[in-house]
Parts: C-alpha cells; sequence; structure tokens
C-alpha cells in the first residue's frame, strides 16, 4: 500500500503519536510524517505510508497554512499557552484594527527568526527545549523563512485576535504570535492553532482517526490515500517514453540535453505515474540524476 493519507492531527498527539498510531492501524512500519504540528494544535498531517515515504522531505518542504490565535497582555516560557507565564501587561483597551493590519504588513516577505527555547532545533547536538528544561543557557540560531501572507481574520476579544499565515517550510508561528504582541507593546503568547494546509492538501482533504479506524476494519484503507503525486504539486514535471521510463525505473544518470524544468528536483512520469524525482547532477551539468526511484 503506497500513497498519503491525509490526516486531521487531533489536540492531545504529538505527530510522532500519529505515525505510531498509524503503524498500528495498518500493520505498516514504512509510516512517516511530513513536519510537526505542536501537539496543542490540530489540523492538516500528511502521512505517507509504503512508498510514499520517499517523498517526505520534498512533501516537508512545501509551504504551509495556518490559522493562529493571538493573546496579547501575557507571555509564557514555551510561547504557546502551555507555558509559565513570565510576563504580564494589562490590555486595557482593543488595539485598533489598523495598527493590526499595519503591522502585520510588516511581517509579511522574508523575516529573521529565533526558534523558541521550547523547539526540537538542535545547537551541538542537542534539542533546545533539553536546553530549556536543563535550565541551561545556549545561544540560538537565527533563521530566515517567508511569510506570504499575513492575514488579520476577527478579534476574540480586547486581548485576543485571529491571524491567517501563509508560510515557508520552518516558519515558528508561536514566535512570529510573540513578534507580533511585542511590535504591538504587549507581551504576547499563541493560544491557538490549526493548520490548514499542507502543500495541495488542504482540510477538505482530510480524514480522521475515527475514519481510518473505520477503513481498517472494512478493508477500505486504499480509498483514503491520495496519490503519491499529491504531495509533489510544487515540483515541475517531464513526461518520459517507454524507453526512457525503463531508464528511469533502474536510476540511470541521464543526459540533460534539451529538458526544460521550472523546479529542481523535478518529476519523471510515464502517463500518470510517477517515475522518480531527479535533479541536475551537482557535479555535471549536462547530466541529472535520480534522488528517489519509485519501483
Amino acid at each position: 500500500m503506497d500513497g498519503i493519507i491525509p490526516l486531521w492531527k487531533p489536540k492531545g498527539l504529538t505527530s510522532h503519536d500519529c505515525v505510531m498510531k498509524i503503524r498500528k492501524l495498518l500493520h505498516m512500519k514504512k509510516v512517516g510524517h511530513t513536519g510537526t504540528l505542536d501537539p496543542e494544535a490540530e489540523g492538516v498531517l500528511p502521512i505517507c505510508v509504503g512508498q510514499a515515504t520517499k517523498i517526505v522531505p520534498f512533501l516537508t518542504d512545501t509551504n504551509k497554512t495556518y490559522l493562529a490565535e493571538i493573546t496579547l497582555g501575557t507571555a509564557t516560557e514555551t510561547e504557546d499557552g502551555t507555558g509559565q507565564v513570565i510576563d504580564r501587561k494589562m490590555v486595557e483597551k482593543q488595539p485598533a484594527l489598523q495598527a493590526i493590519e499595519t503591522v502585520l504588513q510588516s511581517f509579511t516577505g522574508e523575516i529573521t527568526q529565533i526558534p523558541p527555547m521550547y523547539s526540537a532545533v538542535k545547537v551541538n547536538g542537542k534539542k533546545l527545549y533539553e536546553y530549556a528544561r536543563a535550565n541551561q543557557p545556549v545561544d540560538r540560531p537565527e533563521r530566515t523563512v517567508t511569510i506570504f501572507e499575513l492575514a488579520f481574520i476577527e478579534f476574540i476579544n480586547d486581548a485576543s485576535f485571529k491571524i491567517n499565515v501563509v508560510c515557508s517550510k520552518g516558519t515558528y508561528i508561536r514566535t512570529l504570535c510573540v513578534d507580533i504582541g511585542q511590535r504591538l507593546g504587549y507581551p504576547a503568547h499563541m493560544s491557538a492553532l490549526t493548520r490548514t494546509r499542507t502543500g495541495s492538501i488542504a482540510q477538505s482533504d482530510t480524514v480522521t482517526f475515527t475514519a481510518i479506524e473505520k477503513a481498517v476494519k472494512m478493508d477500505q484503507t486504499k480509498k483514503l490515500l491520495l496519490p503519491i503525486t499529491r504531495g509533489l504539486t510544487h515540483l515541475d514535471c517531464i513526461m518520459v517514453d517507454d524507453d526512457t521510463k525503463q531508464k528511469v525505473l533502474c536510476g540511470q544518470k541521464l543526459a540533460k540535453r534539451d529538458l526544460r524544468f521550472k523546479t529542481d528536483p523535478f518529476l519523471m512520469m510515464h502517463q500518470d505515474k510517477v517515475l522518480a524525482i531527479y535533479q541536475t547532477h551537482p557535479e555535471n551539468d549536462k547530466q541529472i540524476k535520480p534522488v528517489r526511484v519509485f519501483s
């Protein structure tokens, strides 16, 4: 069984928990998720099974869309609602919508973030949350991410409001919420988070664990799977003939010649089936070589 289970991750489970649960349900070892979602967050978490596990890093690289709630007036050690409060400031009046929209506009585009201490980013082989739990100081590396869209949705109350975020991989929405709050003049934290899209896989495509369990009992699990190509829609595609198909399946390097592709890496396909992911040879730009080959 090969394909993508478009899981709607419930609150309370880690992404790894979801992988382990699906492994048990499907009795398969080749299962992997495509981008960590915090335990208290819910939303789109594509789970790759079988041959689809080969595309995990490529699907992880796609843009993500989130619905986040920012609460002004309190900052926490974890930057979300689960941590201890480390700073407070009374919100006496609801911020003006124009002020919020101006701040949101200032975060659109390429920005620099410092990952939160309670995160899995590694420094010197050790995860940041391990430093945090041991109360050990550490220099956190900056990272550059891109915010493609950032829009105000609605006020929840005078101190809380929702935003919609479309961003590149590696973006910490918790940190974005904290930084937006600081720009508005308040300590802040992310009080809720829902991922509504990963690449081309949207909330409307997803299935719950209840639906998966039901499908397993009825031996209809394959009906839940999205094809591998759904996780690769952001890559360009080259259609090949029967002769080239065999070379691709054998993992051969090929001459670049007159091939035209907008993304690198790119897909090699025959009819409606993806054969492999290729890229320009790093040591010979006149050749292309396979990155992943699908049997």
